[in-house]
């Protein structure tokens, strides 16, 4: 399976203090190898997505030498469930695409599992929310001019080759919402080379980058994740701002002012002094998403389980838990959850092996399989587990 090419594949060919030293501040690159690459997406997939799922535009569009190309060329409008869709048409499609169009998916983690496995283990690698977006290239033309992105990035060659040119940053750690966008790429390139199938290349946010088809078919993959910034942490603390009385008050506009703010920013350097960046991140992992995955009709109508029935924890990131005067308690996604203290041994399972089976859960445990059942169903009915 491809679901572990990030903390598995990736991290066992660079370098060992990559998450410390390289992540978002180098380029690095891995071969996983074009098989297993493959396992990602086939070409079969992608037909049926493209087939079977009304995909509208800004979401799936066409690129070509750094323009965007009319959707009306490739698109019509048909009604669907009484709403009108607008549609790719199959043969305006394939034309573009025979004229050097580059073809974007945006979200397609959110379609196909197995794009959604490995971005939910880059996640757990990187801590961060993943998105990833499909590029389809046949020819030697290229999408997108030079430009940079405002998240990192982990780019997968599934199929055929593409030409990468990399000139690093023009602007340290630029933002999407940023004081300057006026920067320009460096003159010369820090690295250039040609992606092939089974390939990872890492380019950390704010790089100038320059990537062309090679004459032949390309398909890549980007796994695009943005990571916390200082000002993720300022925001942080003024969301606490609302529980400190001083700063729900007035400013006063017509005499006192300038006490006022000398309070204020007193009190707010306090403050920061005590929010630390420890606790911050912390915080943003107890309130990291979970996907909208569903398990039917487990939590509706549930069933005694079998010895083979699969348990899948839903968090993405490793909860914490607690317990204390029999209560056992677990926070993720926002959410705390407290369950009798007889669930404890079986959370603990699921926190450490995240997927494991009925029959491993009664063994860890000890509890009968009413028992374990009984635990099984409160957590399906949270969307804690999914049963399979």
């Amino acid at each position: 399976m491809s679901s572990h090419i990030f903390t598995d594949d990736f991290l066992g060919q660079v370098d060992s203090e990559f998450l410390s030293t390289t992540l978002a501040a180098d380029i690095a690159l891995a071969d996983i190898g074009a098989e297993r690459a493959a396992q990602l997406l086939r070409w079969d997939d992608l037909s049926d997505l493209l087939s079977t799922r009304p995909l509208e535009p800004p979401r799936i569009r066409l690129h070509r030498n750094g323009s965007a190309i009319p959707v009306e060329r490739y698109t019509s409008t048909a009604a669907i469930a009484g709403r009108d869709t607008t549609l790719v048409k199959p043969d305006a499609l394939y034309a573009e695409l025979r004229d050097g169009a580059s073809l974007v998916l945006d979200a397609i983690d959110r379609l196909h599992p197995p794009i959604r496995e490995a971005a939910d283990d880059l996640m757990r690698l990187v801590r961060e929310r993943v998105q990833v977006n499909l590029y389809l290239l046949w020819g030697s033309t290229h999408g997108f001019d030079t430009h940079w992105d405002d998240h990192d990035t982990f780019i997968v060659q599934v199929y055929g080759t593409k030409a990468w040119t990399i000139y690093g940053a023009g602007r340290p750690h630029p933002m999407k919402t940023d004081a300057d966008q006026s920067h320009t790429a460096p003159e010369k390139a820090i690295w250039e080379g040609v992606l092939k199938p089974g390939q990872i290349l890492h380019v950390p946010r704010g790089w100038w980058h320059n990537v062309r088809g090679t004459g032949d078919v390309s398909l890549h993959l980007t796994f695009g994740f943005t990571r916390a910034t200082g000002i993720d942490w300022a925001s942080w603390l003024i969301e606490q701002l609302y529980a400190e009385e001083l700063f729900r008050q007035d400013v006063p506009r017509f005499g006192g002012a300038t006490a006022h703010h000398e309070r204020l920013a007193s009190r707010l350097a306090e403050l920061a002094e005590t929010a630390s960046a420890e606790a911050f991140l912390a915080d943003r992992d107890r309130h990291f998403p979970q996907r909208h995955r569903f398990s039917l009709p487990w939590p509706v109508e549930f069933d005694s389980t079998d010895s083979a029935t699969t348990v899948e924890f839903t968090p993405l990131l490793r909860p914490s838990l607690a317990q204390a005067d029999g209560v056992v308690s677990l926070e993720t996604a926002g959410k705390r959850y407290r369950f009798a203290a007889a669930a404890a041994p079986v959370l603990e399972a699921l926190v450490e092996s995240r997927v494991t089976t009925v029959a491993a859960l009664r063994e860890r445990s000890g509890l009968s399989t009413d028992q374990l059942d009984a635990v099984l169903q409160t957590l399906a009915q949270q969307n804690l587990v999914l049963l399979k």
